[in-house]
Protein backbone atom coordinates (compact mmCIF):
# COMPACT_ATOMS: atom_id res chain seq x y z
CA UNK A 1 0.00 0.00 0.00
CA UNK A 2 1.58 3.29 -0.55
CA UNK A 3 1.09 6.18 1.81
CA UNK A 4 -2.29 7.73 0.59
CA UNK A 5 -4.38 4.70 1.41
CA UNK A 6 -2.75 4.86 5.27
CA UNK A 7 -3.76 8.29 5.35
CA UNK A 8 -7.13 7.65 4.07
CA UNK A 9 -7.70 5.19 6.52
CA UNK A 10 -6.51 7.02 9.06
CA UNK A 11 -8.77 10.02 8.32
CA UNK A 12 -11.80 7.71 8.27
CA UNK A 13 -10.84 6.04 11.51
CA UNK A 14 -10.86 9.59 13.30
CA UNK A 15 -14.41 10.10 12.02
CA UNK A 16 -15.09 6.85 13.28
CA UNK A 17 -13.87 7.81 16.60
CA UNK A 18 -15.45 11.25 16.49
CA UNK A 19 -18.93 9.90 15.84
CA UNK A 20 -18.42 7.30 18.56
CA UNK A 21 -17.78 9.94 20.60
CA UNK A 22 -20.98 11.87 19.87
CA UNK A 23 -22.68 9.35 19.62
CA UNK A 24 -22.51 8.08 23.21
CA UNK A 25 -21.11 12.00 24.32
CA UNK A 26 -24.11 12.86 23.27
CA UNK A 27 -26.62 11.45 25.63
CA UNK A 28 -24.55 12.16 28.35
CA UNK A 29 -24.48 15.44 27.48
CA UNK A 30 -28.24 15.96 27.25
CA UNK A 31 -28.73 13.93 30.89
CA UNK A 32 -26.31 16.15 32.68
CA UNK A 33 -28.13 19.38 31.35
CA UNK A 34 -31.71 18.13 32.50
CA UNK A 35 -30.69 17.24 35.97
CA UNK A 36 -31.90 20.13 37.68
CA UNK A 37 -35.06 20.05 35.32
CA UNK A 38 -36.08 16.46 34.82
CA UNK A 39 -35.64 15.56 38.66
CA UNK A 40 -37.27 17.89 41.18
CA UNK A 41 -35.89 16.50 44.15
CA UNK A 42 -32.43 15.07 45.13
CA UNK A 43 -34.22 11.60 44.71
CA UNK A 44 -35.28 12.19 41.66
CA UNK A 45 -31.97 14.22 40.50
CA UNK A 46 -29.88 11.33 41.66
CA UNK A 47 -32.37 9.23 39.67
CA UNK A 48 -31.29 11.01 36.41
CA UNK A 49 -27.38 11.04 37.11
CA UNK A 50 -27.58 7.14 37.80
CA UNK A 51 -28.73 6.67 34.82
CA UNK A 52 -25.21 7.45 32.96
CA UNK A 53 -23.37 6.49 35.91
CA UNK A 54 -21.85 3.43 34.47
CA UNK A 55 -21.39 4.92 31.36
CA UNK A 56 -20.19 8.41 31.09
CA UNK A 57 -16.03 8.19 32.29
CA UNK A 58 -16.12 5.17 29.28
CA UNK A 59 -17.57 7.43 27.09
CA UNK A 60 -14.83 10.36 27.35
CA UNK A 61 -12.22 8.16 26.36
CA UNK A 62 -13.58 8.01 22.60
CA UNK A 63 -12.69 12.04 22.55
CA UNK A 64 -9.07 11.02 24.14
CA UNK A 65 -9.08 8.18 21.47
CA UNK A 66 -9.70 10.72 18.69
CA UNK A 67 -7.16 13.28 19.77
CA UNK A 68 -4.36 10.39 20.04
CA UNK A 69 -5.30 9.55 16.87
CA UNK A 70 -4.91 12.80 15.08
CA UNK A 71 -1.51 13.48 17.54
CA UNK A 72 0.09 10.20 15.88
CA UNK A 73 -1.52 10.34 12.91
CA UNK A 74 -1.17 13.64 11.29
CA UNK A 75 0.62 15.99 14.22
CA UNK A 76 0.24 19.60 11.87
CA UNK A 77 -3.10 19.15 12.31
CA UNK A 78 -2.80 18.56 16.13
CA UNK A 79 -0.25 21.07 16.76
CA UNK A 80 -2.21 24.04 14.60
CA UNK A 81 -5.55 23.24 16.25
CA UNK A 82 -4.41 23.29 19.48
CA UNK A 83 -2.34 25.94 19.44
CA UNK A 84 -4.71 28.35 17.57
CA UNK A 85 -7.82 27.04 18.99
CA UNK A 86 -6.38 27.49 21.96
CA UNK A 87 -9.04 29.81 23.97
CA UNK A 88 -12.01 27.94 22.26
CA UNK A 89 -10.78 24.44 23.43
CA UNK A 90 -9.86 25.60 27.03
CA UNK A 91 -13.79 26.75 27.41
CA UNK A 92 -14.28 23.26 26.04
CA UNK A 93 -11.76 21.50 28.60
CA UNK A 94 -13.24 23.83 31.28
CA UNK A 95 -17.00 22.37 30.88
CA UNK A 96 -15.45 18.81 30.38
CA UNK A 97 -13.55 19.37 34.27
CA UNK A 98 -16.54 21.22 36.06
CA UNK A 99 -19.07 18.34 34.55
CA UNK A 100 -16.28 15.06 35.78
CA UNK A 101 -15.85 17.05 39.15
CA UNK A 102 -19.31 17.49 39.65
CA UNK A 103 -20.32 13.77 38.57
CA UNK A 104 -17.81 12.82 41.56
CA UNK A 105 -18.51 15.27 44.18
CA UNK A 106 -22.25 15.25 44.07
CA UNK A 107 -22.51 12.69 46.74
CA UNK A 108 -19.96 13.33 49.03
CA UNK A 109 -22.12 14.94 51.53
CA UNK A 110 -25.93 14.76 52.21
CA UNK A 111 -25.97 18.87 52.42
CA UNK A 112 -29.29 19.84 50.43
CA UNK A 113 -27.45 23.03 49.36
CA UNK A 114 -23.66 21.07 48.65
CA UNK A 115 -25.89 18.75 45.80
CA UNK A 116 -27.95 21.71 44.56
CA UNK A 117 -24.64 23.58 44.05
CA UNK A 118 -23.02 20.53 42.21
CA UNK A 119 -26.19 19.19 40.19
CA UNK A 120 -26.02 22.99 38.52
CA UNK A 121 -22.26 22.57 38.42
CA UNK A 122 -23.12 19.01 36.74
CA UNK A 123 -25.79 20.81 34.30
CA UNK A 124 -23.37 23.93 33.18
CA UNK A 125 -20.58 21.70 32.58
CA UNK A 126 -22.39 19.56 30.30
CA UNK A 127 -24.27 22.53 28.70
CA UNK A 128 -20.56 24.38 27.93
CA UNK A 129 -19.48 21.29 25.66
CA UNK A 130 -22.71 20.73 23.72
CA UNK A 131 -22.96 23.84 22.64
CA UNK A 132 -19.56 24.78 21.93
CA UNK A 133 -18.50 21.32 20.05
CA UNK A 134 -21.34 22.76 17.46
CA UNK A 135 -19.38 25.99 17.32
CA UNK A 136 -15.90 24.10 16.54
CA UNK A 137 -17.58 21.51 14.13
CA UNK A 138 -19.12 24.83 12.23
CA UNK A 139 -16.27 26.57 12.17
CA UNK A 140 -13.84 23.33 10.57
CA UNK A 141 -16.83 22.73 7.41
CA UNK A 142 -16.46 26.54 7.03
CA UNK A 143 -13.02 27.28 7.36
CA UNK A 144 -11.35 29.96 9.54
CA UNK A 145 -9.92 33.41 8.69
CA UNK A 146 -6.25 32.92 9.88
CA UNK A 147 -4.72 36.87 11.05
CA UNK A 148 -1.73 37.68 8.34
CA UNK A 149 -0.02 40.51 10.47
CA UNK A 150 1.68 38.26 12.18
CA UNK A 151 3.62 34.87 11.78
CA UNK A 152 1.50 31.97 12.20
CA UNK A 153 3.75 30.70 14.89
CA UNK A 154 4.21 33.97 16.37
CA UNK A 155 0.61 35.21 17.45
CA UNK A 156 0.19 37.95 20.24
CA UNK A 157 -2.29 37.76 23.21
CA UNK A 158 -4.60 40.36 21.01
CA UNK A 159 -4.24 38.30 18.08
CA UNK A 160 -5.15 35.44 19.87
CA UNK A 161 -8.22 36.76 21.33
CA UNK A 162 -9.18 38.37 18.13
CA UNK A 163 -9.13 34.72 16.02
CA UNK A 164 -11.30 33.39 19.35
CA UNK A 165 -13.71 36.22 18.42
CA UNK A 166 -13.70 35.61 14.79
CA UNK A 167 -15.12 32.01 15.44
CA UNK A 168 -18.21 33.60 16.62
CA UNK A 169 -19.18 34.05 13.21
CA UNK A 170 -23.91 33.59 13.09
CA UNK A 171 -23.31 30.16 11.52
CA UNK A 172 -20.82 29.05 14.09
CA UNK A 173 -23.12 29.95 17.10
CA UNK A 174 -25.91 28.55 15.12
CA UNK A 175 -24.50 25.82 15.06
CA UNK A 176 -23.68 25.59 18.23
CA UNK A 177 -27.46 25.96 18.96
CA UNK A 178 -28.23 23.06 16.95
CA UNK A 179 -25.59 20.93 18.69
CA UNK A 180 -27.48 21.59 22.11
CA UNK A 181 -30.93 20.79 20.99
CA UNK A 182 -29.38 17.29 19.63
CA UNK A 183 -27.66 16.85 22.56
CA UNK A 184 -30.33 17.95 24.90
CA UNK A 185 -33.02 15.43 22.45
CA UNK A 186 -30.65 12.97 22.55
CA UNK A 187 -30.43 12.84 26.70
CA UNK A 188 -33.79 13.32 26.92
CA UNK A 189 -34.82 10.02 24.75
CA UNK A 190 -32.33 8.48 26.39
CA UNK A 191 -33.81 8.92 29.69
CA UNK A 192 -37.45 7.43 28.55
CA UNK A 193 -35.40 4.12 28.54
CA UNK A 194 -33.14 4.26 31.46
CA UNK A 195 -35.76 5.74 33.85
CA UNK A 196 -38.09 3.14 36.19
CA UNK A 197 -39.35 6.29 38.02
CA UNK A 198 -43.17 7.42 37.10
CA UNK A 199 -42.64 10.63 37.90
CA UNK A 200 -39.17 11.56 35.80
CA UNK A 201 -39.78 9.27 33.06
CA UNK A 202 -43.25 11.04 32.42
CA UNK A 203 -41.06 14.85 32.24
CA UNK A 204 -38.19 13.06 29.92
CA UNK A 205 -41.10 12.00 27.76
CA UNK A 206 -42.50 15.46 27.85
CA UNK A 207 -38.98 17.32 27.60
CA UNK A 208 -38.26 14.79 24.62
CA UNK A 209 -41.51 16.00 22.44
CA UNK A 210 -40.63 19.32 23.19
CA UNK A 211 -37.38 19.59 22.56
CA UNK A 212 -37.34 17.07 19.11
CA UNK A 213 -39.94 19.73 18.03
CA UNK A 214 -37.85 22.61 18.27
CA UNK A 215 -34.92 20.84 16.75
CA UNK A 216 -36.48 20.52 13.38
CA UNK A 217 -36.99 23.46 12.48
CA UNK A 218 -33.48 25.53 13.84
CA UNK A 219 -31.84 22.22 12.07
CA UNK A 220 -33.50 23.07 9.02
CA UNK A 221 -32.56 26.82 9.30
CA UNK A 222 -28.70 25.52 9.54
CA UNK A 223 -28.51 23.36 6.76
CA UNK A 224 -30.02 26.03 4.57
CA UNK A 225 -27.66 28.76 6.05
CA UNK A 226 -24.61 26.17 5.44
CA UNK A 227 -24.95 25.94 1.65
CA UNK A 228 -24.12 29.60 1.78
CA UNK A 229 -21.07 29.07 4.18
CA UNK A 230 -19.85 25.57 3.73
CA UNK A 231 -18.52 23.92 0.26
CA UNK A 232 -20.98 21.47 -0.06
CA UNK A 233 -22.47 22.59 -2.98
CA UNK A 234 -20.07 25.52 -4.07
CA UNK A 235 -16.26 24.81 -4.26
CA UNK A 236 -13.32 26.17 -6.42
CA UNK A 237 -12.49 24.28 -9.34
CA UNK A 238 -9.19 23.91 -10.80
CA UNK A 239 -8.89 27.71 -12.48
CA UNK A 240 -9.70 29.16 -8.78
CA UNK A 241 -13.09 30.11 -9.57
CA UNK A 242 -16.10 29.00 -7.82
CA UNK A 243 -18.00 26.69 -9.47
CA UNK A 244 -21.20 24.02 -8.64
CA UNK A 245 -19.51 21.26 -7.89
CA UNK A 246 -21.96 19.19 -5.52
CA UNK A 247 -20.23 16.82 -3.06
CA UNK A 248 -22.64 13.83 -3.29
CA UNK A 249 -21.35 12.00 -0.37
CA UNK A 250 -22.03 15.12 2.11
CA UNK A 251 -25.72 15.58 0.53
CA UNK A 252 -26.91 12.04 0.78
CA UNK A 253 -25.43 11.96 4.32
CA UNK A 254 -27.54 15.13 5.04
CA UNK A 255 -30.78 13.52 3.83
CA UNK A 256 -30.11 10.49 5.53
CA UNK A 257 -29.97 12.47 8.25
CA UNK A 258 -33.06 14.48 8.22
CA UNK A 259 -34.88 11.47 7.28
CA UNK A 260 -33.67 9.79 10.50
CA UNK A 261 -34.47 12.72 12.79
CA UNK A 262 -38.20 13.35 11.48
CA UNK A 263 -38.28 9.51 12.18
CA UNK A 264 -37.08 10.14 15.73
CA UNK A 265 -39.80 12.92 16.63
CA UNK A 266 -42.50 10.96 15.07
CA UNK A 267 -42.04 7.74 17.11
CA UNK A 268 -41.28 9.76 20.10
CA UNK A 269 -45.06 11.31 19.76
CA UNK A 270 -46.01 7.88 19.25
CA UNK A 271 -44.56 6.48 22.21
CA UNK A 272 -42.21 3.98 20.39
CA UNK A 273 -38.87 5.49 22.59
CA UNK A 274 -36.43 2.99 21.05
CA UNK A 275 -37.35 3.73 17.96
CA UNK A 276 -37.14 7.33 18.63
CA UNK A 277 -33.58 6.85 20.72
CA UNK A 278 -31.97 4.64 17.74
CA UNK A 279 -33.13 6.82 15.16
CA UNK A 280 -31.78 9.93 16.96
CA UNK A 281 -28.74 8.28 17.51
CA UNK A 282 -27.98 7.57 13.83
CA UNK A 283 -28.80 11.11 12.87
CA UNK A 284 -25.69 12.01 14.77
CA UNK A 285 -23.68 9.37 12.96
CA UNK A 286 -24.83 11.00 9.17
CA UNK A 287 -24.23 14.48 10.49
CA UNK A 288 -20.74 13.79 11.46
CA UNK A 289 -20.43 11.58 8.22
CA UNK A 290 -21.04 14.50 6.56
CA UNK A 291 -19.03 16.76 8.39
CA UNK A 292 -15.69 14.87 7.43
CA UNK A 293 -17.34 14.45 3.65
CA UNK A 294 -17.92 17.96 3.53
CA UNK A 295 -13.98 18.56 4.74
CA UNK A 296 -12.41 16.08 2.58
CA UNK A 297 -9.46 16.13 1.93
CA UNK A 298 -9.03 18.74 4.25
CA UNK A 299 -8.43 18.51 8.28
CA UNK A 300 -8.43 22.78 8.21
CA UNK A 301 -9.53 24.87 6.00
CA UNK A 302 -8.29 28.59 6.01
CA UNK A 303 -10.63 30.62 4.31
CA UNK A 304 -8.37 33.75 3.52
CA UNK A 305 -5.68 31.58 2.26
CA UNK A 306 -6.96 28.60 0.83
CA UNK A 307 -3.43 26.91 -0.29
CA UNK A 308 -2.52 27.08 3.56
CA UNK A 309 -4.95 24.50 4.51
CA UNK A 310 -4.36 21.20 5.74
CA UNK A 311 -5.29 18.36 4.61
CA UNK A 312 -4.57 14.39 4.89
CA UNK A 313 -1.77 14.34 2.67
CA UNK A 314 0.64 17.37 3.62
CA UNK A 315 -0.61 17.26 7.51
CA UNK A 316 -0.15 13.49 7.85
CA UNK A 317 3.65 11.43 9.94
CA UNK A 318 5.19 9.19 7.63
CA UNK A 319 4.29 6.01 5.94
CA UNK A 320 6.29 3.66 8.56
CA UNK A 321 4.41 5.42 11.64
CA UNK A 322 0.92 5.10 10.06
CA UNK A 323 1.58 1.74 9.33
CA UNK A 324 2.50 0.65 12.52
CA UNK A 325 -0.47 2.27 14.12
CA UNK A 326 -3.21 1.01 11.54
CA UNK A 327 -1.74 -2.81 12.71
CA UNK A 328 -2.41 -1.99 16.82
CA UNK A 329 -5.59 -0.13 15.74
CA UNK A 330 -6.73 -3.20 13.60
CA UNK A 331 -5.92 -5.42 17.04
CA UNK A 332 -7.39 -3.25 19.45
CA UNK A 333 -10.20 -1.58 18.27
CA UNK A 334 -12.47 -4.71 18.40
CA UNK A 335 -11.98 -5.56 21.58
CA UNK A 336 -12.69 -1.71 22.98
CA UNK A 337 -16.51 -2.13 20.50
CA UNK A 338 -16.86 -5.52 22.18
CA UNK A 339 -16.22 -4.03 25.95
CA UNK A 340 -18.57 -0.97 25.03
CA UNK A 341 -21.23 -3.35 24.34
CA UNK A 342 -20.91 -5.61 27.19
CA UNK A 343 -20.94 -2.54 29.32
CA UNK A 344 -24.57 -1.36 27.89
CA UNK A 345 -25.92 -4.97 28.25
CA UNK A 346 -24.35 -5.23 32.01
CA UNK A 347 -25.94 -2.18 33.10
CA UNK A 348 -29.35 -2.02 31.17
CA UNK A 349 -32.19 -2.26 33.31
CA UNK A 350 -34.05 0.43 34.20
CA UNK A 351 -32.70 3.37 37.33
CA UNK A 352 -35.46 3.19 40.02
CA UNK A 353 -35.55 4.89 43.16
CA UNK A 354 -34.46 2.15 44.88
CA UNK A 355 -31.40 2.95 47.61
CA UNK A 356 -29.16 0.19 45.26
CA UNK A 357 -29.87 1.95 42.02
CA UNK A 358 -28.43 4.83 43.71
CA UNK A 359 -24.65 4.78 43.82
CA UNK A 360 -23.98 7.98 42.73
Amino acid sequence: MDGNIFQLIWFLLVAVLFTGFLFLEGFDYGVGMLVPFAGKDDKERRIVINSIGPFWDGNEVWLLTAGGAIFAAFPLWYSTLFSKFYLALFLILVGLILRGVAFEFHSKSKNPKWRTCWDWAFSIGSFLPALLWGVAVANLIRGVVLPTAEPLGQWSAATQWGFFFSLLHPFCLLGGVVTFLLFLYHGACFLTLKVGDETVLARAKKIALRTGIILIPVTVLWVVYALFQTTILFSPNEAGEIALQPKWLAIITVALAAVALLVSVFAQWKQKFGLAFVSVALMIVFVTATVFAIMFPNVLIFRNIPAASLNIYNASSSLYTLKIMTIVAAIFTPIVLLYQIWNFWVFKKRVTNDPKDLVY
